[in-house]
């Protein structure tokens, strides 16, 4: 039975600071370097650094090889396409559209949860995500929710639409192995046949962009820095945060998680333009945690 304890938290909040770090990372490399060329260079980088210590997962016994449909599927939902779509979305819609149609990664979860695992979502888990909703869009408003009326939808909010609901699919695979037996494997090698296979996805997408004629890359201190970041970062650290605090929590809780991204995006914003956090980021980080609470509580 999936529990919200310490040490998952730890997990899920280290994860979702990670993943706002990589979208002030991602907006700061617009007309740097080409979307889906940057997510080639970030899972590139990755997939090197931890070849040292996951290369025996393609060994020709591994079991890898027995379950290589569930991971051509795992690589191309969690780094391949949602990645990608990220960084393409970055490209046209705002930060606001962005970080608030992720947002509805709760409800996408407990959709997906419902329609096609037969786990039902409770009163109080449809409750936590209306409140945990309406935290996030306090941040993203700065306190004034009319200002959600003159939202337009442009491309970038399609494709990040699109972007959650295979991160929902990805996070319950990773809590529902079936006949695998990957929660045994080490740690470096389950991430490391991810990771390798989501680069082949997204090498695959990068030669379109190069055959379109749309690659590109400035390519200098500041752009390589960044790019180790999230390397390292919103990739390693975050993913093997992720997957322990699904498989503790559960993929519905662990989604809850999420909507601290807008927030941490903010703080982080704020701390680098030198701007103190305000009233409204108090009040959306409470409603936040009690969507959380909501939703982990046991009937």
């Amino acid at each position: 039975m999936p529990q919200l304890n310490l040490p998952t938290v730890c997990y899920l909040l280290l994860a979702t600071a990670l993943w706002a770090g990589n979208a002030i990372a991602g907006r700061a490399l617009v007309g740097s370097i080409s979307p889906v060329t940057l997510s080639a260079a970030r899972w590139g980088l990755a997939a090197l650094m931890l070849l040292p210590l996951g290369w025996r997962i393609f060994k020709p016994g591994s079991a890898l090889w027995q379950n290589k449909r569930r991971f051509l599927l795992l690589g191309l939902l969690g780094v391949g396409s949602y990645n990608v779509l990220l960084y393409l979305a970055l490209q046209t819609s705002t930060a606001i559209n962005v970080t608030l149609i992720g947002a509805s990664m709760p409800i996408w979860m407990l959709f997906i949860g419902a329609a096609f695992y037969g786990v039902k979502p409770s009163l109080l888990q449809m409750i936590g995500a209306a409140v945990s909703l309406v935290g996030v869009m306090v941040v993203l408003t700065r306190g004034e929710l009319a200002s959600l009326l003159t939202m337009q939808v442009v491309m970038g909010d399609l494709l990040i639409m699109l972007a959650t609901i295979l991160w929902a699919f990805y996070s319950w695979m990773i809590s529902r192995p079936g006949q695998s037996n990957e929660k045994q494997w080490p740690w470096a090698e389950f991430l490391m046949a991810q990771v390798m296979i989501g680069l082949l996805w997204t090498l695959m997408f990068d030669g379109l962009e190069i055959a379109t004629g749309n690659a590109f890359i400035d390519l200098n201190y500041w752009t390589g820095a960044l790019i180790v970041f999230v390397a390292i970062g919103p990739s390693l650290i975050a993913y093997r945060c992720w997957g322990l605090g699904v498989n503790g929590a559960g993929p519905t809780v662990a989604a809850f998680f999420a909507n601290l991204i807008p927030l941490f995006t903010a703080l982080l914003s704020a701390a680098i333009l030198g701007d103190p956090p305000q009233f409204f980021h108090g009040l959306a980080f409470t409603l936040i945690v009690i969507g959380i609470l909501a939703s982990s509580t046991r009937r």
